[in-house]
């Protein structure tokens, strides 16, 4: 099963209506993309939480040595600048742009893209739908992005103004620039 895409383009949910819709249906996960349309996504399975958390204790570990940022996981939905609301598998945000928000935009949905995000396609997900979330956050302000196809066993690299690189698994990738001296070794 996909997600369930409704088109409210034309309905425009303010950024305290959709947080109110998510608050008063905490149990269904929503996205919103720039467009306006609002996403019901689908549970996961265990094969694919179990990667996740995995993917997300590596950056975890990172981020606890370096203290440079952030991690976040799947719950945590940002307000993109383009209007969009994404909830990515994995994201990371410099320190110096979390601390700039105020307390109130650190405790509802955060009004920025993250640095860095992970995405990693479960047996639910749409290939071609997870390429447009990738693309919406570069023009949102990513740095840098990796969105993970265990089925096809390969990694697609998002970089700003830059071609999507596509490596092949098993590989090791590089936080390059954005995530100083972060590797990941991946293999599933």
């Amino acid at each position: 099963m996909t997600a369930v895409v409704l088109n409210l383009e034309n309905v425009g949910l303010t950024d305290e209506q959709f947080y109110q819709l998510c608050l008063a249906n905490e149990t269904w996960r929503f996205e919103q993309t720039a467009a306006g349309a609002l996403m019901v996504m689908s549970p996961v399975g265990g094969s694919s939480g179990n990667r996740e958390a995995d993917l997300i204790g590596e950056l975890w570990l990172w981020n606890r040595q370096t203290r440079l940022g952030k991690v976040f996981s799947s719950s945590t939905i940002f307000r993109l600048p383009n209007g969009g609301k994404r909830s990515p598998d994995v994201a990371w945000v410099r320190l110096e742009r979390w601390e700039a928000l105020s307390p109130e935009d650190q405790e509802k949905f955060p009004p920025l893209c993250p640095d860095f995000v992970i995405e990693l396609r479960s047996r639910t997900d749409d290939w071609l739908q997870l390429q447009a979330k990738m693309n919406e956050y570069l023009e949102a302000g990513l740095k840098l992005g990796w969105l993970i196809d265990p089925k096809t066993q390969q990694v697609a690299i998002y970089r700003p103004d830059q071609a999507v690189e596509t490596q092949f698994l098993p590989t090791t990738l590089s936080g390059e620039a954005v995530l100083p001296g972060f590797s990941l070794s991946l293999r599933f």
